[in-house]
Formats: C-alpha cells, structure tokens, sequence
C-alpha cells in the first residue's frame, strides 16, 4: 500500500511502495528525480476485496442477495426419509413381536395383518366396508360443507346477519358433536340418514367459522371499490367474498375432513353393519386384532389421501399463495 512520507534529505516529498521509498514524478518533463526505474503504484486491496477473489466468498455475496442455495440433495434425503421411517416402524414391530417383547395378543405382527388384508380382499369384504364409509363420508361432508360456505360468505358480508347467527354458532360451536348421536338416533334412526347428517353437523361449524372469518378478514378497499363500481349482490359474493375467504375456506374443509372420518367411525360403531367403523368394533368383539388393526389404518391413510388431495386443490385454486 502507498503512503506519503515526508521529504527527507533533498526535501522532496516521497511514495513508500512495497516497503522502499520512491521519488514523485517530476511533472514538468515527466522524469523521475530517482535515475533508478519506479514501480508502477498499485490500488490497495482490502480484505473484503481479497476475499471476494475467492470463488467461495463471491458465491456467498450472491446468496446473501437473495439467490437461495440448491437443496435438491437435502430435499431427496428428507424424501427418502419419510419413506423410510414408516417401514423401518413396521421392521421393528415385527422383531420385537418375534422375540417377545410385545404381547402378540394386543399387537399381531404386521406380517399377520398383511396376510389377513389379503384376505379379506380376496373375498371382498374390506372392499365393501371400505366403500360404504366412503360414500358415507363423501355425502356427508358435502351436505355439511356447502351450505356452511354459502351461509359463512353472508354472515361475513352483511354485519345484520352476523349478528343474528353469530350468538347461535357461537353456541352450538363447542358441543362435542358425538354427543349429540343419542338426539341424532332419537330422529333419524340407525338409517344412512343419520350417519350423513352426524358427518354433515361435524364439519358444518367448522366450515362456516373459518369461513367468516375469511370474508371479515378481506380489506375493506375492496368492498368500498366493488360497490363505488356498483357491484351487485352477486358480484359480491363472487368477486370479493368468495376469493377473498378462499384461503381460510380451504384450512376449515381440512379440519372438517378430519372431523367427518372420526365422526363415521363413531357413527357406524353404534348404528350400522357395515363400514369401516362396525368392522374395527366387530373385530374388537370377536378379538380379531389383525382385521382392527386394517380399519385403523386405512381410515389413517384415507385420511391423509383426502388432507393431501385438499392440499393439491388448493395448490391449483390458489397459485398465489406463498407455500
């Protein structure tokens, strides 16, 4: 690095560069006091500018300013491991059943419940329990989920109707929906009827609180413009309410989702003889712990199908949406 140093002997200002002194070039012929040849005076580098030579600290000055890192190895292990970890699970199930550690009363090896599962698909009985709770499940919601969205979006734009309703929902909202199947039985019998509006009561709150909550939620410069634009009723409900809730409509028909699937089983355990609910009771009755065991997980995996088929829908209504 170059400083200036004071004239020493012939009271000429000098250059210190690289360690030795160096004479300033006489301006007027362009000559040099010093007969000796001055080396050129290079810029002094800094530290930061050293080290943004090297290609690592240039490739973290271009993450800090916002170019994320590639985390495809990182994202294919964590990939791996949610495959992984479920069968490793079932691995150690089955060794400690062989080896005794685990009553084989209560936890059947889970080679015995898949030889069980084949069997029952063979003569067709899980297929048919399976289907039952479906269609069960599939109505129900729908009976539950559309009229909680319509009645949400006008409750959230009219503040009258919010008022009248909201004491109501506000009442009925933390009644545990199971105990209302002994009303429900009274009514509606142990017919498919009850089942469906069992299902339809349990996702139905859900549904219309997030739903208002949605629509009350949307800034109010959109409603101002949609109605200085002399929105129609219609309009609103289409224009504002509806996309403007749609993010929270979505989070109430998951938890409603989830609520339908535990309310069939609990349905069918006490009112029907068939479904995947009669089949884990029935099974407990007779202590078939292999066919309990199937129902308990293909209402967990159904349960994570529809989460999942949620989840997509939502992903291709709302590209918008930050993940």
């Amino acid at each position: 690095m170059s400083r200036w140093q004071p004239g020493q002997g012939d009271g000429r200002p000098r250059w210190r560069v690289a360690g030795r002194l160096a004479p300033v070039v006489d301006r007027s012929d362009g000559s040099s006091a010093n007969p000796r040849a001055v080396a050129p005076v290079e810029p002094a580098v800094t530290g930061d500018e050293r080290g943004s030579a090297d290609p690592r600290h240039r490739r973290g000055r271009r993450q800090q300013h916002g170019r994320r890192p590639r985390r495809g190895p990182v994202l294919d292990r964590e990939r791996w491991l949610s495959i992984v970890s479920p069968i490793g699970l079932l691995l150690i199930w089955e060794v400690l059943v062989r080896l005794g550690w685990l009553d084989v009363r209560f936890f059947p090896p889970p080679s015995r419940i898949a030889v069980r599962f084949a069997a029952m698909v063979a003569d067709g009985t899980l297929v048919q329990h399976l289907g039952i709770s479906l269609l069960r499940v599939l109505l129900g919601f729908a009976a539950g989920a559309v009229p909680a969205v319509v009645l949400g979006l006008t409750m959230g734009l009219f503040p009258v109707v919010r008022a009248v309703l909201e004491p109501v929902v506000a009442a009925i909202y933390p009644i545990p929906k199971i105990a209302l199947l002994p009303l429900l039985l009274m009514i509606f019998g142990v017919g498919e009827t009850f089942k469906v509006v069992t299902i339809a009561l349990g996702c139905f709150t859900l549904v219309l609180v997030n739903t208002v909550a949605g629509v009350v939620n949307i800034e109010r410069i959109y409603i101002d413009v949609a109605r200085n634009f002399g929105a129609s009723r219609l309009d609103f409900y289409r224009t504002v309410a509806w996309p403007g809730a749609l993010p929270m409509i979505f989070a109430g028909l998951k938890l409603g989702m989830g609520v339908s699937l535990l309310l069939i089983v609990a349905a069918e355990m006490i009112g029907a003889r068939s479904g995947l609910g009669y089949l884990i009771w029935n099974s407990y009755q007779v202590w078939d712990m292999a066919a309990m065991y199937i129902g308990l997980v293909l209402m967990s995996f159904f349960g994570y199908v529809f989460t999942m088929a949620l989840n997509e829908l939502e992903r291709v209504v709302l590209p918008w949406r930050p993940r």
